[in-house]
């Protein structure tokens, strides 16, 4: 953030301390991309009542959402720095620093939900090892929230297939997910969720992929007119907080804290397929297409998707391949 915008907010900071301080002793600001209505800003709401409730206002919550602070990219830098105590961001974004992360974003490898259960269980084998690794970013994860497939969007007809997308500029969210629009014939650009908007308003793009909540939460049905439901990977966010910072909590906060982010990772997990199908039906009443592709058309999708895989196991060696295997055997 430039000069200007980081003393506005150090501003507000410290502001929002003076006004809570009195009133507790523990003060946890936590930045969000996605707006309030979002289903992971309402998830973020129910962590804080229960946090509060269960501290009688010793430790308050802060929420600011919309990328008021932080964009999504910025996040896992302004926590580990302790800049912030705690944020919300895309499980891709950690990429730079643990490749393995895009496990999740292997085309069609987590394509039903047991099988993402499974993977985000706390502790298997593919969650297991990513949550480790993201301590030695000076951030411990406190919770994953579900953000479901991937569905991409067009205007003018569905993405049934690779010719759809050969020659089109595509928003992506990764780089796996750019890896898989080259293999595809298509031309990635990382823009982050908030950008997205305009992105497609503009034409900066003339694809997009996102989760079909986030089509609702951004109205994204002003801007394109089809979905097309391939859910070729999983979105997860995570939310973590600063390590230093937890660290230094009263084991009694940690507690109230910790019995909240299991509460809030099981509410959200279990209320995706019911996030999606209303996400979906907002879509449709907003008169968006949605067209769910053909056995033989996903057939043609996963037959581009061999260098995806490649490319993941040159870069994450023997714990990339072990988690894999862990993962195809769900």
């Amino acid at each position: 953030m430039n000069k200007f915008v980081t003393g506005l907010v150090s501003a507000a900071f410290v502001a929002a301390g003076c006004m809570g301080a009195q009133a507790a002793e523990t003060t946890m600001r936590i930045s969000l991309q996605l707006p309030l209505k979002s289903h992971l800003g309402q998830n973020l709401k129910m962590f804080k009542e229960e946090v509060e409730a269960k501290s009688n206002g010793d430790i308050a919550v802060e929420i600011y959402d919309s990328a008021q602070l932080y964009k999504d990219k910025e996040v896992p830098q302004a926590v580990g720095s302790g800049a912030i105590e705690a944020g919300v961001a895309s499980l891709t974004r950690y990429v730079g620093d643990i490749p393995m992360v895009d496990i999740f974003y292997q085309p069609f490898l987590f394509d039903s939900e047991a099988k993402v259960r499974k993977a985000v269980a706390p502790g298997s084998p593919v969650r297991g090892p990513i949550d480790e690794a993201i301590k030695d970013t000076g951030s411990t994860v406190l919770w994953w929230q579900a953000y479901g497939g991937a569905v991409m969007l067009s205007n003018g007809g569905p993405v049934a297939t690779p010719a759809d997308m050969a020659g089109k500029k595509v928003r992506v969210f990764s780089k796996t997910l750019g890896d898989f629009t080259t293999a595809a014939g298509g031309a990635p650009t990382i823009i982050s969720g908030s950008e997205q908007y305009l992105a497609y308003q503009r034409g900066t793009v003339d694809i997009g992929m996102t989760g079909v909540s986030g089509v609702q939460s951004r109205s994204l049905w002003e801007v394109m007119d089809t979905i097309t439901v391939s859910n070729h990977a999983d979105i997860e966010f995570i939310v973590v907080t600063n390590t230093d910072w937890w660290n230094g909590l009263p084991d009694a906060h940690k507690a109230i804290i910790s019995a909240a982010a299991v509460n809030a990772e099981n509410a959200v997990r279990d209320e995706m397929s019911a996030i999606e199908a209303r996400a979906y039906d907002a879509a449709k009443q907003n008169g968006m297409a949605i067209y769910n592709p053909t056995a033989e058309e996903l057939a043609k999708w996963k037959a581009v998707s061999q260098p995806v895989y490649d490319a993941f196991l040159a870069k994450t060696g023997d714990a990339g391949a072990a988690m894999l295997e862990a993962a195809k055997g769900f």
